[in-house]
Parts: C-alpha cells; sequence; structure tokens
C-alpha cells in the first residue's frame, strides 16, 4: 500500500526500516522523523504523518509480542506516540474526512 504519495513509500518500506530500527535498539522510540531519515526521504506535505505512526505502533506492539517471554512482558506502546495518534485521530487524514471514499 502506497503511504507516502510525495515520495513513492510503501508500508512495506516502512515496516522494514521499523524492524531494522528495532533490532538495533529495541527500547529507542521511533518516530516518523527516524523513518524518513532511513529512507534518505524528506517529510513533504506531512499529510502521512499520521499513517506513519500507525504504522509505528502496529510494527512495535508486533516486535515486542514476539520477542516477549510471556504476554506480561509485552511493555504497552510509548505515551509520546500513542499523544502524537491521538493528536491525529479523529480528524482529516490527508485532508478528507474520515467518511471519504475515492472509489
Amino acid at each position: 500500500m502506497l503511504v507516502c504519495q510525495c515520495n513513492v513509500i510503501t508500508d512495506r518500506e516502512i515496516k522494514r526500516i521499523i524492524r531494522d530500527l528495532l533490532a538495533e535498539d529495541p527500547w529507542q522510540l521511533i518516530v516518523p522523523a527516524m523513518v524518513y531519515r532511513e529512507l534518505d526521504k524528506r517529510c513533504k506535505c506531512a499529510g502521512c504523518v499520521p499513517n506513519v505512526v500507525d504504522i509505528i505502533l502496529e510494527v512495535t506492539e508486533e516486535y515486542h509480542r514476539q520477542t516477549a517471554k510471556s504476554p506480561e512482558d509485552v511493555p504497552p506502546a510509548h505515551p509520546k506516540l500513542l499523544a502524537l495518534k491521538e493528536k491525529g485521530a479523529g480528524g482529516q487524514r490527508e485532508g478528507r474526512s474520515t467518511g471519504h471514499r475515492a472509489a
């Protein structure tokens, strides 16, 4: 799925970068700027940032679930990332209302 139309970045590329960053340090806070830096791209219109935050949360939670010895060992999502997600949630994504359908 194409996540960033300005830079033509897919969700697969973003997930790969996040996994690579987590492999280096599983406890670091990954933010969209880090993902763009690893891809040698720049965030242009920022319409994709909420989607990138969602992917970061999803992949990070999945990574920690896979590496945890028991379900209790899975840490909660970082509060700063959750705040970023909440800030972008409930409104518009890429300038479209939540009920907008392209097709």
